[in-house]
């Protein structure tokens, strides 16, 4: 889809679901996909990419979707899932997801980025568009990506109580310096994901260490 060309239903229409994602980047936890059909009669204010909003106006304003929109649902593709598959098709698994699990059929899905799942078997009938940048753009994008963050935050906090020293509620995951530095003191955790980069290098060395010199 153009950035350009919106009809009135991208921008808020009845029959829109909006899809985005949270969590592509972290070295841990799961990523997260949110779908979201909105309510024309029941418009919330102060929609865009949640990655610009404060975790506070996140907060309130996930709470205004949940019961101003028609429809929402979450889909998950776990750390298991993205080392099998690889992150970005794991992704496109939770955005199928959550677009299964709507309790309203869409007509028209809009989804941001540049990729969509495979959708034909489940919304052969519906129009399916991406959209780069379109969580800024389209307000059920929008606030897809709300939900979605929202979502994945609370659950990073409950992992960080099952997994503590990580400080995986602070950074939900992504490599910032104090999470690579705890991860070297403690090694991955089962919530860790072993395909990527500094992860697979930390097993990679530890197991270096372990192995016995070859006898000559």
């Amino acid at each position: 889809m153009n950035a350009r060309a919106f009809t009135t239903e991208a921008r808020g229409g009845d029959g829109l679901a909006g899809v985005d994602e949270a969590g592509r980047g972290p070295l841990a936890g799961p990523v997260v996909a949110a779908a979201v059909l909105l309510d024309p009669t029941r418009p919330v204010a102060g929609l865009r990419d949640s990655k610009k909003l404060s975790a506070q106006r996140r907060t309130v304003l996930d709470i205004q979707i949940r019961g101003c929109a028609r429809a929402f649902a979450i889909g998950i593709a776990s750390v298991e899932e993205i080392d099998a598959l690889n992150i970005l098709q794991a992704t496109l698994l939770a955005m199928r997801r959550a677009l299964a699990a709507l309790p309203v059929r869409p007509r028209h899905i809009i989804i941001d980025g540049n990729k969509a799942p495979h959708l034909a078997d489940l919304f052969g009938d519906c129009r399916v568009e991406t959209l780069i940048g379109g969580d800024d753009l389209v307000p059920a994008i929008s606030a897809a990506s709300i939900v979605a963050k929202c979502w994945r935050d609370a659950h990073m906090s409950e992992l960080d109580r099952q997994y503590p020293g990580f400080g995986l509620a602070r950074h939900q995951g992504y490599p910032t310096a104090a999470h690579l530095e705890a991860l070297a003191r403690l090694g991955p955790s089962p919530v860790h994901r072993r395909s990527f980069a500094p992860v697979r290098s930390l097993l990679a060395h530890v197991t270096d260490l372990r192995t016995p010199p070859a006898a000559h």
